[in-house]
């Protein structure tokens, strides 16, 4: 099928990126890109074609739409009436929800919305898809073998989606501020800040590979880990007496709220 990226800053590229990984050919792509200077450099070390948004979506199969949630209203307006017959559009916007974008765009044209996160950069996105009233199974199939190719991808109703937008969508931000916190205690403690990075680091990358190899539920695979009156088990009381837990949990529902808020109407 033939695929538009219109929006090619970091997110953009990343997923033009996957697609070619995945064996899409850069004849098959057309990216819109506001900055000459960037779509030029794009174009150049991708090998897919640049024209126009209203160009650019003329004759797609796919339109995927990954710009500023700000831009969005403009862009689908120009883009509209320029849509093949057959087209759906694809959004990575943040925010913009599904009856926006179908009362948007023509009547009937199918729309699936995406929430995914930064992780995508390096082919390790959790994606979260959802399909407006005009998109089916075909449409939400397409779309899970293209955000494949930058991670993994679940459908979920769009009730669900400010949740999924506090947990995963913002979710890399908080594993780095617990990372970090971590690295500046191995600096407390005396260690050298590169091989408190190293160690913290690969900590990270190991647990959340036993996460996903073995299936454990997380308290399972904490507790053969935490040894009676050992170590771990001092921190993790330090944990409860600070109220660790319920400040995650309240920072979530804040989140989730924010993002409930930012998807209303203004």
């Amino acid at each position: 099928m033939s695929v538009t990226i219109v929006g090619v800053g970091r997110l953009g590229e990343a997923l033009l990126a996957g697609l070619l990984r995945s064996g899409v050919e850069p004849k098959e792509i057309v990216v819109a890109e506001k900055d000459p200077a960037r779509v030029a450099r794009i174009c150049a070390q991708h090998g897919v074609t640049a024209a126009t948004p209203d160009e650019a979506v003329a004759g797609a199969d796919v339109v995927i739409v990954a710009v500023k949630p700000h831009d969005m209203a403009g862009l689908l307006a120009d883009i509209g009436a320029a849509l093949a017959p057959g087209a759906f559009v694809v959004s990575l916007a943040a925010g913009i929800t599904l009856t926006f974008l179908q009362d948007a765009l023509p009547a009937g044209t199918p729309v699936v919305r995406v929430m995914t996160n930064t992780p995508l950069l390096v082919g390790a996105a959790m994606s979260a898809i959802c399909a407006g009233r005009h998109a089916g199974d075909d449409e939400l199939a397409r779309t899970e073998e293209l955000l494949a190719a930058v991670g993994r991808v679940v459908r979920v109703p769009e009730s669900q989606l400010d949740a999924v937008t506090a947990l995963s969508g913002s979710g890399p931000a908080y594993f780095f501020y617990l990372v970090d916190a971590m690295i500046e205690a191995g600096v407390l403690l005396g260690l050298p800040r590169p091989l408190a990075t190293e160690l913290m680091v690969q900590t990270a990358l190991g647990s959340a590979q036993m996460l996903r190899e073995t299936s454990e539920h997380p308290a399972l695979l904490r507790e053969a880990v935490t040894s009676p009156a050992g170590t771990t088990a001092a921190a993790l009381r330090e944990f409860d007496r600070q109220a660790v837990r319920g400040a995650i949990l309240d920072a979530l529902v804040a989140a989730r709220d924010r993002s409930v808020e930012l998807g209303r109407p203004s």
